[in-house]
């Protein structure tokens, strides 16, 4: 299957590049971009099943010929919809393709929004899904998540970085974090902890405000030094729109470690043979095209962790 066309274009505004994120930002409008420039084809044309996976999909599996995977269709770059509103694209989409053909059987997206995906995997309404999805002790408890890709939070600033910042010299910057989110909770805490506090110079100060647009007038303005956000997101806002904005490496470190996994019902009869085909998946040319077609290189692992 070729994916034809480029990216759905609707608003250009800066601004609207990060109101995306599978951490419950909600969804903005998709830029515009080439074909060319993003790659969009089906990355697992002509990969071939793995013995291995094959091997431990269950019968009844391979007679259906097809999983069902939920998916949240709106948070790019991980996944969103090309212009014929119906083709999935993104990360998450060329990691779903490569597991089914991995596997032998085709996969067939169900929009689902994120705050109903682990309901349904646990109802099984669904078989998987591969939506960035992050390891919480709760979300443990009901479901296997098998690790494919490191997330997390970043530091963006102002194109050109006039003030030379980095994740350790921002002790008494003004840096900005969303209501509510991983950042404001964890990461900036435990960053001021670690750079700052604990070595005797000033606090972080933390802005809270509500939503990532605001904190974009911020930075233009210089009313904040710096935001802390989704990495994925700051990643592909840094792709499209170089000359505006800037994202520090590497993402930070702290308050988590930003492995993201696929996720399948506890105990499901699906989890050996997807734990196989990820592996099969980390290994290959196509894990590390799919990483640098949506500028996420950074997050590459090796190990499909069972957890």
């Amino acid at each position: 299957m070729k994916i034809q066309g480029k990216v759905f274009a609707a608003a250009t505004a800066f601004a609207a590049l990060l109101t995306l994120g599978a951490c419950g930002t909600p969804a903005g409008s998709e830029p515009s971009a080439s074909p060319t420039e993003l790659g969009l084809r089906d990355i697992s044309e002509g990969v071939q099943p793995d013995p291995k996976a094959v091997s431990l999909l269950p019968q009844s599996y391979k007679d259906k010929g097809e999983l069902t995977v939920a998916a949240d269709l709106h948070y790019p770059p991980t996944i969103f919809l090309a212009e014929d509103n119906q083709t999935a694209i993104g990360l998450n989409p060329d990691i779903t393709r490569l597991i089914g053909k991995k596997l032998g059987v085709k996969v067939r997206f169900v929009d689902a929004k994120f705050d109903t995906i682990i309901p349904g995997l646990d109802g099984g309404r669904y078989d998987f899904t591969v939506s960035t999805m992050a390891k919480t002790d709760e979300r443990l408890k009901v479901l296997d998540m098998i690790d494919y890709f490191k997330a997390g939070s970043s530091i963006g600033v102002n194109a050109g970085n006039p003030q030379n910042l980095s994740n350790e010299t921002l002790c008494g910057k003004n840096v900005a974090v969303t209501q509510g989110s991983t950042g404001q909770l964890l990461r900036l805490p435990a960053l001021n902890e670690k750079t700052c506090t604990s070595q005797g110079k000033p606090a972080i100060n933390p802005v809270t405000l509500p939503n990532i647009q605001e904190a974009l007038v911020q930075l233009s303005a210089k009313r904040i030094d710096a935001i802390l956000y989704d990495t994925t997101a700051l990643a592909w806002a840094q792709k499209q729109q170089p000359d505006s904005f800037q994202m520090l490496t590497p993402p930070l470190n702290v308050g988590g470690t930003g492995i993201t996994a696929v996720a399948l019902k506890k105990g499901s009869p699906l989890t050996p043979a997807i734990q196989a085909a990820i592996q099969s998946i980390l290994e290959s040319p196509e894990y590390k095209e799919a990483l640098n077609t949506w500028g996420l290189e950074f997050g590459a692992i090796t190990e499909a962790r069972l957890n």
